[in-house]
């Protein structure tokens, strides 16, 4: 009877131990797998402006990136979530259409029509309207409550007041062209803009307006991510659907967008290696990483990361791609 006792109070011992490592480790992986989420996004900037250049049509990359991410995240589902796929009824098909028309349809092909009309440093400052914008619809939608009298309220409202400066600073502020390394490095040919002031003109502002219906897009991705992680709290299951549905949406509207099908002719060159990446890494593995982050953390944590790709991939595209880099960007 002692050792059965002392069986039973080492077991109830172990449990608060275990549970502390787990937490332990949870809250290192999440800062940490937003920070790679960043990294994938930085990388996927860069090769999508690389292909849009070379003539692909956004919605026809949006189609293949989707269902190349739907081919790599389904294993992980037949395997690591069998049982899930009982709990899929029509509520669990709403949000995950949902999801699918604001993460990927609208978040992803406004944003690729923004990235095609300006540069790949000129968008990414964009992201950073992403949590403010989420923090006013998370407020508004009361998925999240703003305490100011605590300092992580006080912090949170401080930190999304900087975004907005930040971002209409860059928008807004030109400055003198900094002449900081060589750039240009990779030789890729550019869609050349209209040589008329007017026409350059008109493509700044079409490309802003893209970007900004995106962060809008994102935004509220974000709000129906947290929204399904209640419903259905699947990571590989739920990302599988969600691009499957957002590749079948984009076709739908590239079938009104685009009329020549030698445009979803895939070669192996440039083009390819944007959407397999695009889809394993950025769409997949980010799906993932985001679903998993806002049922831990709430729709406000993932987009707070953004800032980190942006001096990043500042450098990167004016080095590899040739953009100018002024005083005010």
């Amino acid at each position: 009877m002692p050792d059965e006792s002392r069986k039973k109070e080492d077991a109830v011992a172990v449990k608060p131990a275990m549970a502390a490592r787990a937490g332990a480790f949870e809250t290192a992986a999440l800062p940490l797998s937003m920070v790679l989420v960043q990294v994938f996004t930085m990388v996927m900037l860069l090769l999508s402006k690389l292909a849009l250049n070379t003539g692909m049509h956004p919605f026809v990359l949006l189609v293949y990136r989707n269902l190349t991410a739907a081919a790599f995240v389904a294993p992980f589902a037949l395997i690591f979530e069998r049982e899930m796929w009982r709990k899929v009824n029509w509520v669990v098909c709403g949000w995950i259409s949902l999801n699918a028309t604001f993460g990927v349809v609208l978040a992803m092909g406004l944003y690729y029509y923004g990235l095609q009309a300006t540069s790949a440093a000129y968008s990414v400052n964009f992201l950073n309207l992403i949590p403010i914008v989420t923090f006013v619809i998370a407020i508004v939608l009361r998925a999240e409550k703003l305490t100011l009298g605590k300092w992580p309220g006080r912090m949170k409202l401080l930190g999304a007041l900087m975004c907005v400066g930040g971002t209409m600073v860059v928008s807004l502020i030109k400055g003198r062209l900094l002449h900081l390394w060589p750039t240009h490095l990779l030789k890729y040919s550019h869609a050349q803009p209209p040589a008329s002031p007017t026409g350059v003109h008109h493509d700044g502002v079409a490309g802003t307006l893209f970007l900004c219906g995106s962060c809008l897009s994102y935004a509220l991705w974000f709000i129906v991510q947290a929204r399904l992680a209640k419903v259905f709290p699947s990571r590989y299951w739920a990302t599988t659907l969600t691009c499957l549905l957002g590749s079948m949406e984009s076709f739908v509207v590239s079938v009104f967008l685009s009329y020549d099908r030698a445009e979803w002719k895939l070669k192996w060159d440039l083009q390819l290696l944007t959407v397999v990446y695009s889809g394993v890494f950025n769409t997949g593995i980010t799906f993932v990483l985001i679903s998993w982050s806002i049922s831990r953390r709430g729709p406000i944590y993932p987009p707070m990361f953004n800032s980190l790709s942006l001096i990043i991939t500042t450098v990167m595209d004016s080095v590899l791609l040739g953009t100018n880099v002024y005083l005010g960007r």
